[in-house]
């Protein structure tokens, strides 16, 4: 059964669509997404960024690491240059396994689904055995072959971080030594004081809901894994395709991306 979409409460995917310039979002989606960029203006740019990190690190999956199957978690409404489009560029043989609890982002995702190949999971990050265990995924993705778990911009939604290191470490055991792990978290690492101590405010006014972590906690997350050069940096900072990127306060955002060891 196809959950209803909810135009009354903000939906983090309808929110990052507006952010991205997309026309998928409500005015309750809208309200949010402007209360938070008037008190960090940035959070356009790290929309942006985080898509711009996506793209590559997909490249790098399908081209350098020779990825060939894809989970992606937390997938959001659709965009230019989704998953499936840019590791089927390199490699048309990718699989992609899309996974969301968003209503909307599951209507969408039936437009991009093509036998064998691509296909969506009504799942939430919390649940990762349910999303293992779906049947769209078994006959979809082989999991005795590596594989890419993409975790972009949706970690940051699980504020406990004993949770969200047990939801990555049940993911990474279901896969295989050869597997990647892709993530971003919403960081405060960057920002002066005063701006740190204004989110800090709306996070316990409940007008936020991404939880920032710093760079050790956010590393914890890749803990047995090899990570692929630079490492743990501002997603600007990830193998950057142009010399004039925005600074790492401007994203305030880490990614990285590990290989679980063979």
């Amino acid at each position: 059964m196809t959950p209803s979409v909810d135009d009354q409460t903000v939906s983090p995917a309808r929110r990052w669509n507006y952010w991205l310039g997309g026309k998928d979002h409500f005015q309750v989606d809208r309200d949010s997404g402007d209360r938070i960029a008037a008190a960090y203006p940035a959070v356009r740019t790290a929309a942006q960024q985080g898509r711009a990190f996506h793209n590559r690190a997909i490249r790098y999956l399908a081209g350098e690491a020779g990825i060939r199957q894809f989970l992606d978690i937390g997938t959001g409404l659709p965009a230019p240059d989704n998953t499936h489009e840019v590791a089927q560029r390199i490699a048309p043989d990718s699989k992609v396994v899309y996974a969301d609890n968003d209503a909307m982002v599951l209507a969408h995702a039936r437009a991009l689904m093509s036998a064998g190949t691509t296909t969506f999971v009504q799942g939430d990050l919390n649940d990762p055995a349910a999303i293992l265990a779906a049947d769209e995924l078994r006959e979809t993705l082989d999991l005795t072959q590596p594989i890419g778990i993409l975790l972009i911009a949706v970690l940051h939604f699980i504020p406990d971080d004993e949770k969200a290191r047990a939801v990555v470490a049940e993911l990474l055991d279901a896969a295989p030594p050869g597997s990647y792990l892709v993530a971003t978290n919403s960081t405060k690492d960057f920002v002066p004081p005063h701006v740190a101590a204004v989110y800090d405010q709306m996070l316990a006014a409940g007008h936020v809901d991404a939880w920032p972590r710093d760079k050790d906690v956010f590393g914890s997350f890749f803990s047995g894994l090899e990570l692929v050069d630079p490492g743990i940096v501002a997603i600007s900072e990830w193998r950057p395709s142009q010399d004039d990127r925005p600074s790492a306060a401007e994203v305030s955002m880490y990614g990285g991306v590990g290989l679980k060891p063979r």
